[in-house]
């Protein structure tokens, strides 16, 4: 029987659908029923687990799944081991610090003497300590909002993504303490072949993502311009570039990061570009 290389992902809640749509834009066919806990690969040699987030970080350190795709903080709180292989990208939030509206905060040390709410007393904590405060921290499981309101505490710690949710049970963030994403961890003690599995799997998530922060661009432009565009579109190594029939002038492709493209786009008409075209990637092969 050939080595299976176990993943661990969220059963349910806010990482679950993006890990799942991930694995699939990595090429993996698995199902992925609501009421599953298992799932075999079809096509790869992997099983899915399905599994409580806050649990994922235990069943890695005790070699029940070989990598899990978990929240960066929950993998900090739990103190488990593990290695991180990889930030994903994807679940971006942050561990905020909020009070109520009406209360005046200027920096950590208003929190000395404080009561705080949270469900990560550990990064709490770790922050604490950090800023030499002394505050006494409640762990509470769910619906940390509320505590200021029902008196349980003068200040929570919990995930931020939009800060609606704050808004809406009278609180204002005003300190972050920790940003957070998707990450994908390892247990310590793979054997060769599961490592040789999963690296396979990290190079097709590095192509996806890739292809993710990044454009083809095609155009148009004079012969004349073609040394100043070769200067703004370096590409991954150069443009192709392939005369047109219309003499004197070129078509241009080359690749372009997500982050540049407005002011890259800018850049090729002032120097004559046309016909600018801008096309998605599907996989990026680096």
């Amino acid at each position: 029987m050939s080595k299976k290389l176990k993943i661990a992902i969220q059963k349910s809640g806010r990482l679950q659908e993006q890990s799942i749509k991930m694995l699939k834009e990595c090429g993996l066919s698995f199902a992925n029923g609501s009421s599953r806990l298992k799932a075999e690969v079809d096509n790869f040699p992997a099983e899915i687990l399905f599994l409580r987030d806050d649990d994922i970080p235990q069943y890695i350190e005790d070699n029940v799944a070989d990598i899990g795709i978990i929240g960066e903080n929950v993998f900090i709180e739990k103190e488990k081991q593990g290695e991180i292989i990889l930030k994903l990208g994807f679940a971006k939030c942050r561990l905020s610090i909020a009070v109520p509206k009406s209360a005046e905060y200027k920096d950590a040390g208003t929190l000395n003497g404080k009561k705080i709410a949270t469900s990560y007393p550990v990064i709490v904590q770790q922050f604490l300590n950090e800023n030499n405060v002394n505050a006494e921290i409640h762990e509470i499981s769910g619906s940390v909002e509320i505590a200021p309101g029902i008196g349980l505490a003068e200040a929570i710690c919990d995930i931020v993504s939009t800060g609606s949710t704050l808004l809406t049970n009278g609180l204002k963030e005003v300190e972050t303490i920790m940003k957070s994403e998707a990450i994908l961890v390892a247990n310590n003690n793979l054997d060769a072949e599961s490592k040789a599995i999963l690296d396979r799997l990290v190079f097709r998530i590095n192509s996806v993502n890739a292809a993710k922060s990044n454009k083809y661009l095609v155009l148009n432009a004079p012969n004349n311009a073609i040394e100043a565009i070769t200067e703004v579109l370096p590409g991954m190594k150069s443009p192709t570039v392939t005369p047109l029939k219309e003499e004197g002038w070129s078509s241009l492709h080359s690749v372009v990061n997500e982050n540049d493209f407005w002011g890259k786009i800018d850049e090729l008409k002032a120097l004559g570009a046309q016909g600018i075209l801008v096309i998605p990637i599907e996989k990026m092969i680096l």
